[in-house]
Order: C-alpha cells, then structure tokens, then sequence
C-alpha cells in the first residue's frame, strides 16, 4: 500500500460511549453489569474498521483530574448533569476490549481528551507524512481540526448514522466559516453546554455576521480601536464590556495541538498482530456472542471486510474528500 493512502483513525472515546449508553438498552452481562456502552462501543469500531481498514487506529480519553480550562475557570462545564454510574462504571471495561484489539489508549491528567486528539491528528504533518487523518466523534467541538488533512466521521444519531465531513461540510454547516473560525465563534457565542461565555447580548447571526466580516477575534477588536463604522455601536459596547470574557471563552474553545503526550514515531499507533483469541475470551464474557463472528483477524482484516479491490475503491472515493 502507498504511503499516502495511509489512514490514521483517532477516536474521541468518551464521546461515542456517552453516545452508545444512550442509544442502546441497559444490556447486562451474567453478573449483571450493564455493559450497553462497550457494546455499543464495539459496533461502532467495527464499522470503522470496515469502512476504513485504518493502518493506525488510536483512542483518547478524559481524564477525571481537573483540566487546564476548569483551573483557568472554574465554571467551565458546571451546568453539565452528570451522567449515570452506569455509563463511568463502563469507560474500564472498553479500555478493557480496547487493549485486547491492541489499540493504542491515550489520556493525560489536566487535558480532554479533544486536546490529545487534536495533538494526534497533527503528528503527521509534524513527521512530514502523507498520512489521511479520520476523528470518530459526536461532539460539534471537533470540527475546528478539519483541514486538508482530517476528516470527521460524525455520529449524528445513534450508533449506526454516521457521514465523513471536510473542509465543505464545515462550511455548509456553520453558515459559511472555516474550520478555525469556529473557535472565535464560540468565543463570541459562547456555548452552553460547556458553559463558555461568550459574549453577553451577542447572538448566533451576530456573532457569524462579525467574523464573516473580519475573519477573527482579534480583527473585530482591531475594527473597534480603529472605530470602525460598520459594527453597530450598540454592538460595540457591548463587545467592549465583554472583551475579557471574548477572550477567555477563546482559550477555552480552542483544542490544544501541542500536548506534550508520550509517542515517539506514528508507527507506534499501528494496528496489527492482537491476540484474536483475547479479544474472543473478552467479548464471550460480556456475553457478545452475537458479535463473534465480525472480529477482525490478526492481521486486522476481516470476514466482513471488502475484497481488496473493493477497499482500494472505497478509499479512493474518501480520499476525494480530502
């Protein structure tokens, strides 16, 4: 296989099981733990490993420890309802099924795991390889890293209604902004499910019309000190007023690309040679026999997966996204 058709697969874990524990019914195993998310979980990486055949295949996590935006402001995320014990009990076990397919785990204490993600889907463009990166998510958060060389298969309901989105996508979705300003958006906008600011009296059209015009955070500011006539002066003040705030939600909508994390070279993100009889072992006791017969082989392709010829053309036709 040539290098540039090379797919790096990086997925935001903790999103696609918080979508799995509440798309599925609470499924239990023998002992009568409920295992809905893992199976869930499990569904969806089979898929990608059908749709994708990645040749590098990662999974980034939350970590429980406060992150650097909750020190900076320690109402960020605080409207947030927890979610059900049931749903944290599980994030183990798929570390669990994860390190029996041999997949990488990445987290780190004082990062999301949007950071970590971010910090990946940029490691082949600091190695100089022509490398296609794919984010498995359902969080909005992730579109800002789109760019010529990381598409989105986003999960849009479910656990089985998912689409592949570029640069295009982005655009069409947010009303005409590019992948990066969509932090300055937030950062104008706020956002209420992580309880970013934003703005007070800056709403959704305001907020677009201002970057579309200007571009940035800092072009709109430059505007006001330049006493630029075509932002309204009701608009002004209150952009004025909330300036520290603007600012403030910027740091904290933006996702890190330069995480310290521990990985020397992308090879160490391959996806080969696991143990298929541990992955049988693990999946028979979480009583999954449904899925038994859909485990990849060894050396990572499948039953269920295309014929060689049939995978060339699959990835060809992603490729064309990029």
């Amino acid at each position: 296989m040539k290098d540039e058709e090379k797919y790096f697969v990086i997925i935001d874990a903790n999103s696609i099981i918080h979508r799995a524990f509440h798309a599925l019914p609470p499924l239990k195993r023998g002992d009568g733990t409920i295992v809905n998310a893992v199976y869930g979980f499990l569904l969806i990486l089979f898929k990608i490993i059908k749709d994708f055949n990645p040749d590098y295949l990662v999974a980034c996590f939350d970590r429980p420890e406060p992150t650097f935006r909750k020190q900076e402001f320690e109402e960020y995320k605080a409207k947030r309802v927890k979610a059900p014990q049931e749903l944290y009990d599980q994030i183990p076990l798929v570390k669990e099924v994860l390190d029996a397919f041999n997949v990488p785990i990445f987290e780190m204490a004082g990062y999301e795991g949007d950071d970590l993600i971010g910090t990946l889907s940029r490691l082949s463009v600091k190695e100089n390889r022509k490398i296609k990166n794919i984010i498995v998510s359902g969080d909005n958060d992730v579109f800002q890293l789109v760019n010529e060389n990381t598409l989105i298969y986003f999960l849009k309901k479910g656990v089985k209604d998912a689409s592949l989105c570029n640069e295009k996508d982005v655009f069409e979705r947010f009303g005409g902004l590019n992948p990066k300003q969509i932090i300055d958006y937030k950062a104008l906008r706020g956002d209420a499910s992580d309880n970013i600011p934003g703005v007070a009296g800056i709403g959704e059209k305001t907020a677009t019309d201002l970057i579309l015009k200007f571009g940035s955070i800092e072009n709109i500011f430059n505007a006001i000190d330049n006493n630029n006539i075509e932002i309204k002066e009701s608009v002004k003040e209150k952009l004025k007023t909330g300036k520290n705030n603007a600012l403030l939600s910027l740091r904290l909508a933006e996702i890190k690309v330069d995480v310290p994390i521990k990985i020397e070279k992308i090879e160490n993100c391959e996806w080969k040679n696991y143990n298929k009889d541990k992955v049988i072992e693990k999946m028979t006791s979480f009583g999954f026999r449904s899925l038994l017969a859909k485990i990849p082989n060894e050396n990572g392709m499948d039953e269920f997966m295309p014929k060689k010829e049939d995978n060339k053309k699959k990835k060809e036709a992603t490729m064309k996204l990029f």
